[in-house]
């Protein structure tokens, strides 16, 4: 996640609140998402950017996660054609896993 975006994301955090919060990531590797989800949670793992050392505790789930709760529709038209060429699986495993590890329930 760029500087900006990290930048954007705290200053929505802190104006609205960290449990008015939800990320939605679109990424389309489950690394790369991975890594975003831990950034939102935990902070800036690089050390690099405005969330350094800054555990937001933020939800944030990807995309596909939340099919269930999209109209059928818009998810057809606009989210369908990237479940065919990307391993939804693995995506959603890293989204749980980093979401297991960091969050606090």
């Amino acid at each position: 996640m760029d500087m900006a975006n990290q930048a954007r994301i705290k200053e929505i955090a802190e104006k609205y609140g960290r449990e008015n919060v939800v990320v939605v990531l679109g990424g389309a590797e489950a690394e790369s998402a991975g890594l975003t989800a831990e950034t939102v949670i935990a902070g800036d793992p690089t050390y690099a950017g405005p969330l350094t050392n800054i555990a937001l505790k933020l939800s944030v789930y990807h995309i596909f996660e939340l099919k269930d709760i999209i109209d059928p529709e818009i998810y057809e038209d606009q989210i369908s054609m990237m479940e065919m060429v990307l391993d939804v699986d693995a995506i959603i495993a890293e989204m749980r896993n980093i979401r297991d590890e960091l969050m606090d329930d």
